[in-house]
């Protein structure tokens, strides 16, 4: 597939919080954004626009992998993958492309790792043989083994769907840390739209813990 580096990570994320979040998903282009943008779990870290995210999603439409939803009543459109049905993709070959998508070449053991909240292997051996049939897809392998590299102990999987490389005009090159009180209103917002995003997650897997557990949500109660 002809897919540019920033459309890989748009798709990986669509994935990845279909997965991890349904009750989130599909998503807004802001919270698509976010998630492209996440400084954990992301290799490397980025800082793509809404309206590069917007570009992504028109590619990804127009290659089937994507579609954007919206009705009477909703604020805004939402944008979903549909790799899966195109590609006939179960949940496991799914996350383990996600996790290529969005943090790069990766070893069974760490992709093992990072796929816990997306999908259930017993073994490494598991990872190996879904990963061995990603490789073997006819008429063209998804995935691929890149033999171990000088100063690496083991060898590493990478996903062939598209570009590995960003353009360096899109990679976030701002030091991390607390903003100062020289802070801009537009990074002020950026960073409450990024802690109601994560609040919203949080509250989501809260629920759904309660409601597994048998218990009843608190309600919150407003100050006093």
């Amino acid at each position: 597939m002809d897919l540019t580096a920033t459309d890989v990570r748009v798709l990986g994320c669509l994935i990845e919080k279909e997965l991890t979040t349904p009750d989130q998903y599909p998503l807004t282009t802001n919270s698509l954004r976010l998630a492209c943008n996440q400084k954990s779990n992301r290799e490397p870290v980025v800082d793509l626009g809404e309206a590069v995210v917007d570009q992504a999603m028109l590619r990804l439409r127009q290659a089937g992998l994507a579609r954007t939803v919206s009705a009477q009543g909703m604020r805004a459109s939402k944008h979903r993958h549909v790799l899966g049905e195109a590609l006939a993709l179960d949940r496991e070959e799914l996350a383990l492309l996600s996790a290529l998508m969005v943090r790069g070449p990766q070893t069974a053991g760490e992709l093992r790792g990072r796929t816990e909240r997306l999908a259930s292997f017993e073994s490494l051996d598991e990872v190996e043989a879904v990963l061995v049939e990603l490789s073997g897809r006819s008429p063209e392998p998804l995935v691929a083994r890149h033999e171990r590299q000088p100063g690496q102990k083991e060898e590493r999987w990478v996903q062939l769907l598209g570009g590995q490389e960003f353009d360096p005009a899109l990679l976030d090159t701002k030091t991390p840390g607390r903003l100062g009180p020289a802070a801009t209103s537009a990074q002020l917002a950026e960073r409450l739209q990024t802690l109601e995003v994560q609040l919203a997650d949080l509250s989501a897997r809260f629920v759904s813990l309660c409601e597994q557990l048998g218990l009843d949500v608190p309600v919150a109660q407003p100050p006093a």
